[in-house]
């Protein structure tokens, strides 16, 4: 992992240096996408807009799934997807694969919504961002593409052993498994 020239010390301090600045950009961008939400409805959480863009990306998507590709509880979603629905925002319809089952959908209001609030997402970072030289942004894009890749590695290693050892459990939280903000 490191280099002869490199102390894990410094790794270390590294690591740290990372995991707040991480945390800093977590709780910045998480404002963002509360006062995103909330411009929906007093009650949307702010994961919200991103299950929003799923279902654009995605297309009619299971509540199981969509937990799944969020990260966070069945339950949780539910609720959202609730309010939502009671929004005309998505709608469910029955799974033509299995009867029992329901996908959500963005409804043509939803499909408007997102469309505008994806583009005032896209006007603040315009505006925290608009100075960046464009080789920045893209290196910045890269490597954030390579520290979430990273990230679902360490995790589905970490699931891994968790399964071969059932006795140790790490904590879920909305970050990941056993990974916790810092302060």
């Amino acid at each position: 992992m490191s280099s002869p020239s490199q102390r894990p010390d410094q790794f270390d301090a590294a690591f740290e240096s990372i995991e707040q600045q991480l945390s800093l950009f977590w709780r910045r961008s998480r404002a963002v996408s509360h006062a995103i939400s909330r411009s929906l409805h007093p009650e949307v959480e702010p994961g919200a807009y991103g299950l929003l863009v799923i279902l654009q990306r995605e297309g009619a998507t299971r509540v199981t799934e969509l937990a799944t590709l969020i990260g966070i509880g069945k339950p949780s979603v539910s609720r959202q997807v609730a309010l939502l629905e009671q929004l005309g925002l998505v709608v469910k319809e029955d799974d033509p694969d299995d009867r029992r089952a329901q996908r959500v959908t963005l409804s043509p209001a939803g499909i408007a919504e997102v469309d505008e609030l994806r583009n005032r997402r896209l006007s603040f970072f315009r505006d925290a961002l608009g100075t960046w030289d464009l080789a920045d942004l893209s290196q910045l894009s890269a490597y954030f593409n390579r520290l979430n890749d990273a990230l679902a590695a360490a995790g589905r290693r970490r699931a891994a052993a968790e399964a071969q050892a059932p006795e140790t459990e790490a904590p879920e939280t909305a970050e990941g498994p056993g990974i916790s903000p810092a302060p």
